[in-house]
């Protein structure tokens, strides 16, 4: 299958590329999400419900713990939940406290399996 007419629009600096950030389509978060550098947060509880791969952290969305989150704050962080209640309410929290570079899953990993992206194997059904 062709893919060519799949990238959003292509760029040809050689600078660094800008994280997306804000409310991310499926397509948008799994291309924010395979960014190294970007630090991938599931604020779901429980988490076991909505895991993806490559998630570095879980961390209840009402006890949001700024020992556990890289220490930078201009850290792209990539946060999701089930539904994108609990990561819109996680989000908050995260700019309250400094964070500046924040991609939030559009509709949770129910968008997320909508899309027909797969979880986790170990997120329970």
């Amino acid at each position: 299958s062709d893919m060519s007419g799949m990238s959003g629009g292509s760029s040809n600096s050689a600078s660094m590329p800008q994280t997306r950030t804000g409310l991310l389509i499926p397509s948008e978060f799994e291309d924010v999400m395979a960014d190294p550098d970007v630090f991938v947060m599931n604020v779901h509880v429980p988490a076991a419900e909505s895991r993806l791969d490559g998630t570095d952290l879980e961390m209840p969305y009402n006890k949001i713990d700024p020992e556990l989150i890289p220490v930078d704050r201009s850290t792209p962080l990539a946060v999701y939940c089930r539904s994108g209640s609990m990561s819109a309410d996680a989000v908050e929290q995260l700019r309250a406290l400094g964070y500046t570079n924040i991609a939030e899953l559009d509709g949770g990993t129910n968008a997320w399996r909508a899309s027909g992206r797969s979880l986790s194997d170990t997120a329970s059904n």
